[in-house]
């Protein structure tokens, strides 16, 4: 009965924090708990969320007066322009007149008729609020109003004072004006036209124009054609393929049905060649014996670069699954032109068969703008080192001094090369509480903290970053600690990580709940450093964070997992919402890293990508292992970038709790260790770690 009414009750309490009932909202940890307080107590607090959700008006009255009432409005504009009903808009407009954030009702009011607003008003709006957050997220939106209606002097009037800069479709509206007065854009293009699934209309457009004037070539097209191909990108594909004069509906068909694009044939014109290519990436990624067959019968029709190109892109989706002829399909693409993916997997698969010598070559072909990725940066100074026989050139020293004073995963490993292991530098004098109140009289902040209180994270998120633009090591520090006091975390994390000499690492690397999750750990077994790190990666420590799939709370738990984890421990109480309390979330998440890590025989690398991507998956990876491998190696070809990223991440992220925990120097690279076959013996595995260093 208690399991059935708590369901029914945590909606009311949603509710409640709608209209505003704080009184039921304090409530909400101990609904949802539903062990932590005794039956009469719970009941009265269900009884109080009920009768709040029931009595809206009355108990926002009483409770919170007039500032809740105008919040609850707020929502509602807010709701009412993102549903483009003007008419509501300029309802709940007109009851905040004199609401604590009138930038954002203002801005509200006019993003709800802004394709008709007039140029006064939009600048009036621009001189009000200038050097706010808000106004130059207007600017973005009128940029993209203006070059939508190729407005180009007011357009480049605006554009310089555009500060974030960040939306590629206003930057290929950039190009488009400038293109327009005669200037050659060609160069700049290709570099930023390299994701088609973020073009939209202006980066469509913008290769359009491209095409007409000449300053893109046919093969420019046909590059465009295969990348959206390889991206997945069916709209941009149809637009570019009709430029060539080839048909839309066969690259779409290419695309979203390749098997049976593939089952026509290459056909006989260069049209037909090139989506009967995609065709093959796209089968690839269901069946590479599929591709290759097609590829292998196609070949007699298909001009030297072409088959390259064919094998290329099975070889792309070839290596995600480590199929065994892949080395192969590799060295059968020599000649072809590379998309950004196929160039660095072409270097993954290098490095898994230790050909250091190809490595160092596959990196040299890369575009000078991804050879300066610190990642490929990092292994170029590997396979330098690698072909002079273990013994460290001047070239790789260069190269590992040029990213060493990073403190991401790179930045260390490199550092660790060049003798550098991770430490804690001593902090630097405390902030005053001048310094922190300087920090809570700052208008953004004022704003931010408004609308985290709210639940309005973006908006949150979007003014507290905008005021630390300009801001010292030193005021960074003292916002660091402003955003610790208010609970804000992960702004916390964000604020630390921006300052550039001085730092403290208890805001870099904060241990909130340290008490609950020392009990856990202790219990477990389980590396305290390591469940930090990967708190910090999943959650930011955002305690009501959830994911689009669902997980929940510190650990990202997600709710099958959860209950899978609550039966093997006997909480046989267990509901979906008791995720969201620390106590809960923390006691789930840490049992399910600890049988993960008894799964993957210990390794937190495994474990790591196992409680990001699954552990069918890892056990799928692992299984592709015939020998024991470097970490660092196997975690570069892990084949989801998402999953990829996060390993990386949140084993950086221990290193550093770790110099934090115990206070003294770590490596990292003795964290990674090596990743072995499922099956390797202790003696082996040890064996192998000890040679990877």
């Amino acid at each position: 009965m208690r399991v059935i009414l708590g369901s029914l009750v945590i909606s009311f309490v949603t509710g409640a924090e709608g209209i505003g009932c704080r009184k039921a909202i304090t409530c909400r940890p101990y609904i949802e708990s539903r062990r932590l307080i005794s039956p009469s107590k719970w009941i009265a607090c269900a009884l109080l969320a009920i009768g709040c959700a029931t009595t809206p008006l009355a108990i926002s009255q009483d409770m919170n007066g007039d500032t809740r009432k105008e919040d609850d409005a707020f929502l509602l504009l807010r709701d009412s322009v993102r549903r483009d009903d003007a008419a509501k808009t300029e309802f709940y407009a007109a009851r905040l007149t004199d609401y604590a954030i009138p930038s954002y009702v203002d801005y509200y009011r006019l993003k709800s008729h802004f394709r008709d607003a007039s140029t006064a008003e939009i600048l009036d709006f621009l001189k009000r609020y200038d050097g706010q957050a808000i106004a130059d997220r207007l600017r973005n939106d009128w940029l993209l109003e203006l070059g939508r209606r190729r407005e180009w002097a007011l357009f480049d009037q605006q554009l310089p004072l555009f500060v974030l800069n960040d939306d590629t479709q206003v930057k290929c509206y950039a190009l488009l004006s400038r293109l327009t007065k005669g200037q050659n854009v060609a160069e700049e293009a290709r570099a930023l036209l390299v994701y088609p699934p973020y073009y939209g209309d202006a980066c469509n457009g913008l290769i359009a124009s491209l095409a007409q004037t000449s300053q893109f070539s046919a093969e420019d097209l046909w590059t465009q054609v295969r990348l959206a191909g390889e991206t997945n990108a069916t709209g941009p594909a149809r637009r570019i393929i009709m430029l060539l004069n080839g048909s839309d509906k066969k690259v779409a068909q290419a695309i979203d049905l390749p098997a049976i694009a593939l089952a026509k044939g290459a056909g006989d014109t260069r049209a037909d060649h090139e989506v009967f290519l995609i065709a093959l990436g796209r089968t690839a990624r269901t069946s590479v014996k599929l591709s290759v067959l097609a590829l292998q019968k196609a070949l007699p029709r298909l001009t030297a670069q072409e088959q390259a190109i064919g094998w290329a892109n099975i070889a792309l989706p070839a290596s995600y699954v480590v199929a065994p002829e892949t080395s192969d399909y590799w060295r059968r693409a020599h000649g072809a032109p590379l998309s950004i993916d196929q160039h660095q997997w072409r270097t993954r698969y290098a490095l898994r068969e230790g050909n250091w010598k190809l490595v160092r070559d596959c990196i040299a072909a890369m575009p000078a703008s991804l050879r300066a990725d610190p990642a490929w940066v990092y292994w170029q100074a590997r396979a330098a080192t690698a072909l002079a026989g273990g013994t460290m050139p001047a070239e790789a020293q260069f190269l590992y001094q040029s990213i060493a004073d990073r403190q991401d995963y790179y930045g260390l490993l490199a550092a660790e090369e060049l003798g550098r292991t991770v430490s804690i530098p001593p902090p630097g004098a405390p902030v005053t509480q001048a310094e922190i109140a300087a920090m809570a009289a700052n208008p953004g902040f004022q704003r931010a903290l408004k609308f985290f209180n709210m639940r309005l994270r973006f908006e949150g998120t979007r003014e507290w970053n905008w005021e630390l633009r300009r801001m010292s090591d030193r005021e960074l520090i003292a916002a660091a600690e402003f955003a610790r006091q208010n609970h804000i975390l992960d702004r916390m994390v964000y604020t630390s990580e921006r300052t550039r000499v001085q730092a403290d690492y208890t805001h870099r690397y904060p241990a909130p709940h340290d008490e609950i999750m020392q009990t856990h750990t202790r219990t477990l077994g389980l590396d305290r450093a390591w469940v930090y790190g990967l708190i910090r990666q999943e959650s930011r420590f955002i305690m009501t964070a959830q994911s689009s799939a669902g997980a929940s709370g510190l650990m990202q738990v997600m709710p099958s997992t959860g209950r899978w984890v609550a039966q093997k421990i006997g909480l046989t109480n267990f509901v979906q919402e008791m995720l969201t309390d620390v106590r809960t979330n923390i006691l789930l998440g840490t049992t399910y890293m600890n049988m993960v890590l008894g799964s993957m025989d210990g390794s937190q690398v495994l474990a790591t990508a196992a409680y990001n991507a699954g552990p069918g998956r890892l056990r799928s990876w692992r299984g592709a292992l015939t020998k024991p491998m470097d970490a660092t190696i196997f975690i570069e070809s892990i084949p989801y970038a998402e999953t990829r990223t996060y390993v990386k991440n949140v084993m950086a992220n221990a290193t550093w709790y770790a110099a934090l925990f115990e206070g003294r120097p770590q490596s990292l690279k003795a964290r990674l260790g090596t990743v072995t076959p499922k099956g390797y013996s202790d003696q082996e595995q040890q064996q192998a770690t000890f040679s990877s260093r």
